[in-house]
């Protein structure tokens, strides 16, 4: 088995109403619980990576590692650049080995973005990488990046059909309400449903079936982790994610990828700040971070089974 790009696997979850999980890598243990849970689901899985990841853990050391959960797993797994801000970026991780980037340029002017995500397109799809790209922009802050909720913009779908045409790339992150980092939603959690079925409606009417679509910012900020962290000397109140009911109906629709980076993150930290204070003696890596690790793994087999609806998908 080797990595795989995106496109049979976003095919066959359009084909079939789920969608695949993309999740954020940043270590040996993340990478780890992702391919395990995926494992015990048979369920084909992204593993995305972040620029400043790409900086902190080194894309060679992140790129075997998950060559090592494919050999390990023989599952269909995807290496995906997320939030690629530049053409620099996106050709380190087409250096690097990655089967599928994203380009972001949903802060450029929309010209601008459509020149630039051509030419990701074009240099991609050369080595038959597939490309994610975004239109709209989703409030929040993650990693790259970051923006006020007065600056957020819903995905137009007419845009979106003469943003496809234009670029060619394999499949859209749209914005529909979702915004990234723990602190989603202020009061009722909303999804703006018709703008999503619009959006694929016209698509479609233009020649573009079964066309992709993309939820950033999707993390459910699950009670139980924020519960843990906040008993164990975490100030994350007021954290609030996407309802797992909205991501079920998104991904029953045609969201075919959906992104979740702050459930781990949370998830690794409850477990560590657990283990010590109940172990303050302790020291050993391999205890926190193996915890960590299981916490993860627990968090991803439960989005696989109850919320992406991916398991058998291979």
């Amino acid at each position: 088995m080797a990595l795989v790009n995106t496109k049979n696997m976003l095919e066959k979850a359009f084909d079939n109403n789920y969608a695949i999980g993309a999740f954020n890598i940043n270590n040996m243990e993340i990478i780890q619980a992702v391919a395990t849970a995926a494992k015990k689901n048979n369920s084909a899985v992204i593993m995305q990576v972040s620029k400043s990841a790409l900086a902190y853990a080194n894309p060679k050391y992140l790129k075997a590692m998950v060559d090592a959960a494919v050999s390990d797993t023989n599952l269909d797994i995807a290496l995906h650049l997320d939030h690629g801000p530049d053409i620099e970026t996106v050709q380190l991780a087409i250096d690097s080995g990655f089967t599928s980037v994203m380009f972001d340029g949903s802060h450029f002017d929309y010209e601008i973005n459509v020149q630039k995500t051509k030419e990701v397109v074009e240099l991609a799809h050369a080595k038959n990488i597939t490309v994610e790209a975004e239109l709209g922009k989703l409030a929040g802050v993650e990693d790259e990046v970051n923006v006020s909720a007065e600056n957020a913009t819903y995905t137009d779908p007419d845009q979106a059909v003469d943003f496809v045409s234009r670029t060619g790339i394999d499949s859209l992150a749209v914005a529909i309400g979702t915004s990234h980092g723990a602190y989603k939603f202020k009061g009722e959690a909303k999804l703006d449903f018709p703008r999503l079925k619009t959006i694929t409606k016209k698509l479609e009417a233009a020649g573009f079936k079964k066309f992709p679509i993309v939820l950033h910012g999707a993390s459910s900020v699950d009670a139980s982790s924020v519960a843990i962290c906040n008993e164990y000397g975490g100030k994350l109140d007021g954290a609030k994610g996407v309802p797992n009911e909205m991501l079920r109906e998104a991904a029953a629709l045609s969201v075919c990828k959906i992104n979740m980076d702050t459930d781990l993150r949370l998830a690794m930290t409850a477990a560590i700040r657990k283990f010590f204070a109940l172990n303050p003696e302790k020291f050993d890596p391999r205890g926190y971070l193996g915890d960590a690790r299981k916490m993860i793994e627990d968090i991803v087999d439960n989005k696989i089974k109850n919320v992406l609806g991916s398991t058998n998908s291979m």
